[in-house]
């Protein structure tokens, strides 16, 4: 299965393309009906916050036909538990916005667990807007013995609230299809406090805890015997050799021809046996540090912090999370070469942790700002990817059906061909005349980068007043050039008028101040004359990813 990127309503890309019992990890990350606005933020050429922002998508969800469309599905459904829990909330919820969202919700998970394998696992990822009537709708569609944990991740430090606890959690709802899941032990760092209460001995071969080499009980055979003067049986106790420890001093040996003295000598000979000083001198078991795999996982998750604004990783995305919670999620429920699905993926984190960790993906995202972002960010990451994208279009027909049903969708694919950053989007208002900017080197210095400004025009007739509009607006913006980008063919008159503007010099040659594009050209491979790209503007781009998988922090499996 190759890898595969798609743009669409993940309800109808999963109907329609993903197999049953085709997936074998699914994370979700949808939007939490927390009746906000998320934008995306981009970066300016001193690596200082742009006032550009593009409204990537809008967590509101309102009854409607869609909502409705959704309850009616499941109403048809076999889903027989699932159908009886919504009717439940209709009547206590009504046609509200968070029934909208649940109705949402519930048509998708019946098709998540249709394409989940028997062994696979699916983790939602939430707040507690919504948790609690999420859980419902994954007991109603997993069974309510399908749940195996719910996931507390500390997403933020401190958080004022006047009048309630401060919110600093997300939940993330662990699922699996069957009893015979995938689960790879996983174990995270010891945290230094634990280090210093419990490690407090030193020797030769490390830092060390003292275990006892007891346990309660009285036995008849040898465990119950004295060795070194000291009687176990006297304190109501019995030897209790640590086999592990011996087996790794002792690798040839078999323990088991071997009383428990002769296995006790022979880890005192090998300096596992701490005598302490004083009253007692109870024997213990020298344990190393060193030795001990650490902590298994739990269900806080505490050493794994949000992305801050000068994470190298941070993409300007709205609600990204951090790749190292998706490595730990990845890697404890799946195994290289299986197929791990995010059908809410944004910014790509999911579908990035997947190809760093050797699995085959599946990645759906409803905008194309999300799609053209996340091409971006896995050939910045990964040098030698192989990947197929869905549902951008391919040809004029394409193109066409696009600016048809969506003329903000279209813009931004158009404003990705010329590898420029999207300007407004439908709740942002007047856009002043620029659809796009491209950030383009002017010189060798850090500081030398300007901007050529994108207009995008998606109807059927372009005209010469538009492209004098996009003049007016270069020297308004005091910008270097303009990129004319047309669905349509210009007519000659314009192709004069963009030749009259004349051209712009940089350390990198001579370019036209104004250039037509068409989206036919743009989809044969033409590009525009202009300057190298600016390497740390708009888009901030993915760190590559550089031999072998690093240890992850605070994990070992």
């Amino acid at each position: 299965m190759a890898n595969r990127l798609y743009y669409g309503d993940n309800l109808d890309i999963l109907r329609a393309q993903v197999r049953d019992d085709s997936v074998d990890l699914i994370y979700l990350d949808p939007p939490f009906n927390s009746d906000a606005a998320y934008n995306v933020l981009f970066t300016a050429p001193a690596g200082q916050r742009s006032e550009s922002q593009v409204e990537a998508f809008q967590d509101t969800w309102h009854w409607g036909e869609s909502a409705a469309r959704g309850l009616e599905d499941v109403m048809r459904s076999q889903h027989t538990a699932l159908a009886t829990l919504l009717r439940a909330m209709q009547q206590f919820l009504g046609t509200s916005d968070l029934m909208a969202y649940l109705a949402m919700m519930a048509v998708r998970l019946i098709e998540l667990h249709r394409v989940l394998k028997p062994t696979g696992s699916l983790y939602l990822h939430c707040d507690p807007t919504a948790s609690h009537y999420l859980k419902l709708l994954l007991d109603a569609v997993f069974g309510g013995g399908a749940f195996r944990s719910e996931v507390i991740w500390k997403r933020t430090g401190a958080h004022g609230s006047a009048r309630r606890w401060g919110p600093i959690h997300d939940t993330i709802l662990f699922y699996t299809k069957s009893d015979s899941f995938c689960w790879n032990r996983a174990f995270t760092n010891y945290d230094r406090d634990y280090i210093a209460l419990h490690y407090r001995h030193r020797d030769d071969k490390g830092i060390f805890r003292t275990v006892l080499l007891t346990r309660p009980g009285i036995r008849n055979g040898d465990s119950g015997l004295p060795w070194r003067s000291v009687d176990p049986t006297a304190s109501g106790r019995h030897w209790a050799v640590p086999l592990a420890a011996f087996r790794r001093a002792y690798p040839d040996l078999d323990p088991s021809s071997l009383s428990a003295q002769a296995k006790l000598d022979l880890l005192d000979q090998a300096g596992l046996v701490h005598w302490p000083t004083g009253r007692g001198r109870i024997p213990n078991q020298k344990r190393y540090l060193d030795e001990n795999p650490g902590v298994a996982l739990q269900d806080i998750v505490l050493d794994i912090p949000p992305l801050s604004r000068q994470s190298a990783e941070r993409l300007g995305y709205p609600t990204q999370k951090p790749l190292a919670l998706l490595e730990r999620i990845i890697a404890a429920s799946s195994n290289p070469g299986d197929v791990v699905l995010d059908p809410f993926c944004g910014c790509g984190t999911a579908v990035h942790a997947a190809q760093k960790l050797g699995r085959q993906w599946i990645g759906i995202d409803v905008t194309h700002l999300a799609i053209s972002l996340i091409e971006r960010r896995l050939k910045d990451a990964f040098s030698d990817i192989a990947f197929e994208v869905h549902g951008t279009p391919r040809d004029l027909d394409g193109a066409r059906d696009l600016a048809r049903r969506d003329k903000y969708q279209f813009q931004w694919w158009a404003v990705s061909l010329v590898d420029a950053v999207p300007q407004g989007g439908p709740k942002k208002g007047a856009d002043r005349g620029i659809d796009g900017i491209r950030w383009v080197r002017t010189g060798p210095d850090v500081g030398d980068v300007e901007r050529v400004l994108v207009s995008v025009k998606g109807g059927d007739n372009v005209s010469v007043a538009q492209l004098r509009d996009l003049a007016g607006t270069i020297e308004r913006e005091r910008a270097k050039g303009g990129l004319f980008v047309t669905l349509a063919e210009p007519t000659r008159e314009m192709r004069r008028e963009a030749a009259a503007a004349g051209f712009f010099d940089t350390g990198f040659g001579t370019h036209p101040r104004i250039q037509i594009m068409t989206i036919r050209e743009l989809l044969a491979g033409m590009r525009p004359d202009l300057p190298p790209l600016g390497r740390n503007e708009g888009f901030r781009r993915a760190p590559r990813e550089r031999g072998p998988r690093p240890r992850q922090s605070g994990l070992d499996l």
